[in-house]
């Protein structure tokens, strides 16, 4: 038979065991594990297997230093006493792996209950304070004033718990029914205003274009018409200059002959209806045929003629 263990030994092996396992701790990744010995900060330990003084060190808590994210829901009263209710999301974490970091998030708060309340508390505090000195209708356009403003006053706050701040997103920022129905009718008579300025505006320039157009094509149309006046009383000129000559060189030639120059005006007549007849263009065109009519009408011609002939110059007296 074989000797039995005595129960001293068998005490010794338990508590060996139970000394060696207690001596160890494993660590997560992501997370700082406190360790006190008799309720005093002793250390901090790192992720992974660390070894402790069994009975005598404790883990007192372990610290995740993970991001956090946190959702708010909270109301604020701008200058003109319009209520604005505000949906964030605010995400933070431990600074820094520091001991000092690590010691001031361990033992600032009791627990996290308490550091939750206190930081959105503080978060709300700073963005009613910010919201308290604006108008309603300044709030929509100031999302990042706010978060800029709220940073700048909690960040040193939070270093002191050992945190830090992210990120502050303000999600949704809503007024009460009868403001934004308020805002909505603003925005809409704006859009109205802005429409008919711009109608107006777009009418004044195509009635001013239309009228500058008008002016242009009107001073066209009028220097043309002085040009083709000009030219036609040129052409006239030149025509009448040209008929002169050739009739008096006509009287003349027919002065040597000895002929009768009246010959040259029946000639002339008989011209005038021959194109009366072939350019009228079915006009109708009154002309007295008779010998006496004809004879009045010679009358008349020959004394044009005269008319522009061109007078002797009176000789020179010696």
């Amino acid at each position: 038979m074989t000797p039995a263990i005595p129960i001293f030994t068998i005490i010794l092996l338990v508590l060996a065991v139970l000394i060696l396992f207690l001596s160890f701790v494993t660590v997560s990744q992501g997370t700082i594990a406190v360790v006190t010995i008799f309720g005093k900060y002793r250390r901090i330990l790192g992720p992974g297997l660390n070894f402790k003084i069994p009975f005598f060190e404790v883990v007192y808590k372990r610290i995740s230093i993970q991001n956090r994210s946190v959702e708010l829901e909270f109301q604020a009263i701008t200058i003109d006493q319009a209520n604005v209710y505000f949906k964030a999301m605010l995400l933070y974490a431990v600074i820094n792996t520091n001991e000092e970091s690590i010691k001031n998030v361990a033992f600032k708060f009791i627990d996290d209950r308490n550091l939750m309340q206190a930081l959105v508390r503080t978060i709300e505090g700073s963005i009613r304070g910010f919201v308290a000195t604006k108008k309603q209708s300044e709030v929509l356009s100031l999302r990042k004033e706010i978060v800029n403003d709220v940073k700048e006053q909690i960040d040193q706050t939070l270093e002191t718990w050992g945190y830090h701040l992210l990120d502050l997103q303000l999600n949704d920022i809503t007024f009460d029914e009868e403001i934004i129905k308020s805002m909505a009718k603003v925005v809409a008579s704006s859009n109205l205003k802005a429409a008919a300025e711009n109608e107006g505006q777009a009418l004044l320039i195509t009635k001013t274009k239309a009228a500058e157009a008008d002016g242009n094509a009107t001073k066209i149309a009028a220097e043309a018409e002085r040009l083709a006046a000009q030219l036609r009383g040129q052409g006239v000129a030149l025509f009448r200059e040209e008929v002169a000559k050739g009739m008096s060189q006509a009287a003349k030639e027919m002065e040597q002959a000895n002929l009768d120059t009246s010959v040259i005006l029946f000639s002339m007549w008989t011209e005038a209806i021959k194109n009366f007849a072939e350019y009228g263009k079915g006009n109708v065109i009154f002309l007295d045929g008779s010998s006496e009519g004809m004879d009045r009408t010679m009358r008349e011609m020959m004394a044009m003629n005269k008319l522009m002939e061109p007078k002797n110059p009176a000789p020179i007296k010696k």
